[in-house]
């Protein structure tokens, strides 16, 4: 015991320097240094004791967190620069090194330090504590994702994100949502990159001269982008210059080939799996914005219609590409509706029944979206939302005796069998039940 309670006090001496100076500016009363020095003796010996928990030293990094807040506020108000040789951050990166050195498989403990680290804003310590953890755990997928979205998101360094995720596939190359992460970080940079060339105007100067060649008469107004309007907008994103994302314009990366060959690898992992396959178009159709999705969505569905062309995930990818970027109020929509639903029309009665009722609930998926829509003021067409809730019915009375995994596809089932069929109202209010409890 003696041995832990002279660990305790080396490390209790070592903030000695640092409370002398706190008396000294009187930052903190001889009361409050007193019980500073007694709750961190309380937590030292816990440490150096035997027994110890991941969960002391969480507690005890919490406490030294604390306790740099309120220092930084009372130097604040009293218009000290600091405390020569004290660091509340250093002070925390030790405790919790030491918990990390001792519990190295506490995940917990880990995600508290890369938490800190992302707070504190320090890239060098995170890069270290990535490192360490996952050496120690390669196969927990999602660690790789969190590495990844940090260096994407905050410190814009798309070859580093890559690289992890890159990393993590080789150890979690069966994991299908570390795929769908990779592919979604992808989609979100090239949805920031459209982003900022909409900002700058790049593009705009061909629309510009065609539309001035279509028709002489017209007086040309300046082009106004977001940035004349706001002149912070976008600064979120990566800085990129116009002349770069010009470049960019025709580059691979832009076109969407990456989420492209991340799809094809994938696909070669799962043997060309068409639930995997959906995933990714379901992942791509969100953004809608992104000007490669298309082509993508395109390739997604070429390569399941050549690998599996009957399955319903072929069908009903075909239907929302015909449907893909098209406003529900705008003119082109009816058309395209009617094609889409001719397609699972027809495939409907050429499956068999099992096959038809998953393309049934697949295709309530894709149309309860139109019908529990709030729009900015704009109000789909009577006539469309008569064509929505008939299919939608159709489809729910076709698939009424099937097990669905969908919350939303069973919540519907269950009011189609009490009342024998849905209106518009109340599809959309049963989407926004299920939506609100999620």
């Amino acid at each position: 015991m003696s041995a832990a309670s002279d660990k305790a006090r080396f490390y209790l001496e070592r903030h000695a320097p640092a409370l002398n100076a706190y008396a000294r500016q009187k930052i903190f009363s001889p009361e409050e240094i007193h019980s500073i020095t007694a709750k961190r003796s309380h937590f030292e010996h816990i440490l150096a004791a035997r027994g110890s928990k991941s969960s002391d030293y969480a507690r005890y990094a919490e406490y030294e967190i604390n306790l740099s807040t309120l220092l930084k506020k009372r130097c604040q108000r009293l218009g000290v620069k600091g405390v020569k040789g004290y660091s509340g951050q250093r002070t925390v990166f030790f405790i919790l090194e030491r918990g990390t050195k001792k519990f190295a498989g506490d995940v917990g403990l880990w995600m508290q330090y890369i938490r800190y680290c992302q707070s504190e804003h320090a890239s060098k310590k995170l890069a270290v504590v990535f490192t360490g953890l996952l050496r120690l755990r390669p196969r927990e997928w999602g660690l790789w994702v969190v590495a990844a979205k940090w260096y994407a998101e905050e410190q814009g360094d798309m070859r580093t994100a890559r690289g992890y995720l890159q990393r993590g596939l080789r150890y979690c190359k069966d994991e299908r949502k570390l795929w769908l992460e990779y592919a979604k970080l992808e989609m979100v940079y090239l949805a920031k990159l459209a982003a900022r060339r909409k900002i700058l105007g790049v593009g705009e100067e061909r629309k510009a001269e065609s539309a001035e060649e279509a028709d002489e008469n017209m007086i040309p107004l300046p082009t106004i982008t977001a940035a004349d309007v706001d002149p912070d907008a976008g600064k979120e994103l990566e800085g990129v210059d116009a002349a770069v994302l010009q470049k960019l314009a025709d580059a691979p990366a832009f076109t969407g080939a990456i989420p492209v060959a991340i799809f094809d690898a994938a696909m070669k992992q799962f043997g060309n799996n068409a639930e995997v396959a959906e995933d990714f178009f379901e992942l791509v159709a969100k953004f809608d914005t992104v000007p490669s999705a298309t082509k993508v969505l395109r390739h997604i569905l070429t390569h399941l219609q050549n690998a599996a062309p009957n399955s319903p995930e072929a069908i009903v990818c075909e239907a929302r590409v015909l449907l893909f970027g098209i406003d529900a109020v705008s003119a082109e929509f009816p058309a395209a509706l009617g094609t889409a639903l001719g397609e699972i029309k027809t495939a409907i009665a050429a499956l068999p029944e099992k096959q038809k009722a998953v393309l049934a609930q697949k295709a309530v998926l894709m149309l309860v979206p139109y019908l529990s829509r709030k729009s900015d003021g704009a109000k789909i067409d009577e006539d469309i939302q008569t064509v929505l809730v008939a299919s939608t019915n159709r489809y729910l009375s076709i698939m009424s005796g099937m097990p669905t995994k969908s919350r939303i596809a069973k919540v519907l089932v269950e009011r189609f069998k009490d009342k024998g069929r849905l209106g518009g109202e109340e599809i959309s209010e049963a989407v926004g039940s299920v939506k609100g409890q999620s």
